[in-house]
């Protein structure tokens, strides 16, 4: 099926990502959890070849499994190390944050290898369990592990939990790739942007996208809203369509598993409007109204998360991926079917974010500041 950008003809691919079905077959949710309480950890993998037994342990955030996205990208990480490493991948599902630190201790009673937190909000939790728990081996997506007072983003006064290995995303980096697509294909230069939360790791998705527009649509207008969760389609879908409704052609979702209402919005509007995701490609959800999404390689940095504890050389901190790292990006699997003058654009401005010419801001008041730089 062919869609038409100016006078550019491009092919959109309908083949679900493997990953994703690796995902979804292996581990479907469990909703058998009462209130207040996990669902039952689901287990999969395979017996360690060298008769290691590993237990790779993680605990969701409140959007748990089946988001398409973060979640289910993490699993799929922990899947990979029972897979390549031995042993068994266990996850434990979250529905409210008051079952983080259970959910966490509950990891580690069962004797955790390592156990995966996901999610900016369950870093509080994690440095309680950490802390009362320095023998066992944690990661933890999107946020850092410190004592420092509910700011987890800000530790320069404090020094991380050394047994979490606490991994941040430039998603701003790959949501100002993201947004040189938008700003290049829309034609009504009206654009609405949809959050979960307002978090940091959601801030820098929006702030690169609007630095990209910037760039490349100074005429641009940018809605925002946060639905206030991660977990409500029907309300990010209510957003999404009014955004449509009101004239926006591009609507850019940052918002968990409630994000798959967006393209639901964007099927029924049909030709003319387009969806942006986050964290992996999604093209699948809405084939032909799918533009690109900002990525974060979540599996990856879980992984190699596991591999250290494996090989013995595992060690707390805090990782940043960004391009340089190769940690963030578009969707590979679609940029080709691009018009090439949008590809040429792209590569052009990871090659200048890489090298340190052009620095992508991170926060509304580095974007105030932000000169947009000049076309290549």
């Amino acid at each position: 099926m062919h869609r038409k950008v100016g006078a550019a003809t491009w092919l959109r691919g309908t083949a679900a990502l493997a990953v994703f079905a690796l995902v979804l077959v292996a581990c479907g949710k469990d909703n058998n959890g009462g209130e207040g309480t996990s669902a039952p950890p689901t287990s999969a993998g395979a017996s360690s070849p060298a008769g290691e037994n590993f237990l790779w342990y993680m605990v969701t955030d409140q959007a748990g499994l089946g988001d398409k996205g973060f979640n289910d990208l993490a699993y799929a990480g922990v899947q990979q190390a029972a897979s390549d490493l031995g042993g068994e991948a266990k996850v434990i599902e979250s529905t409210e944050q008051a079952q983080y630190v259970p959910n966490l201790e509950q990891a580690v009673a069962a004797g955790a290898t390592m156990t995966v937190g996901v999610g900016f909000l369950i870093a509080d939790a994690m440095h309680e369990v950490a802390s009362a728990h320095p023998e066992a081996k944690f990661v933890l997506i999107d946020a850092v592990s410190a004592d420092n007072n509910g700011t987890p983003d800000d530790f320069s006064d404090d020094i991380p939990d050394p047994n979490v290995q606490s991994v941040l995303f430039k998603e701003n980096e790959g949501a100002f790739l993201a947004g040189i697509i938008a700003g290049m294909t829309s034609t009504t230069h009206h654009y609405g942007f949809v959050g979960g939360i307002e978090i940091p790791p959601v801030v820098r998705f929006l702030v690169g996208f609007q630095a990209a527009l910037k760039t490349v649509d100074p005429d641009a207008k940018v809605d925002v809203t946060y639905v206030g969760s991660f977990s409500d389609p029907a309300k990010v879908k209510e957003v999404a369509t009014g955004y449509y409704d009101d004239g926006a052609d591009i609507v850019f979702e940052v918002a968990g598993a409630g994000g798959l209402g967006a393209y639901e919005s964007a099927k029924e509007k049909g030709p003319g409007v387009w969806i942006m995701g986050t964290d992996t490609c999604k093209d699948q959800l809405a084939p032909d109204e799918y533009l690109t999404s900002a990525t974060k390689d979540v599996q990856g940095s879980v992984f190699k998360g596991e591999q250290a504890v494996a090989d013995g050389t595992f060690a707390g901190g805090v990782t940043t991926y960004g391009l340089v790292e190769d940690g963030v990006g578009v969707c590979e699997k679609t940029f080709g079917d691009l018009p090439q003058d949008i590809q040429d654009a792209v590569n052009s401005f990871r090659d200048r974010i890489k090298s340190g010419e052009i620095t992508v801001p991170s926060t509304p008041e580095e974007l105030d500041a932000f000169e947009p730089p000049a076309a290549a």
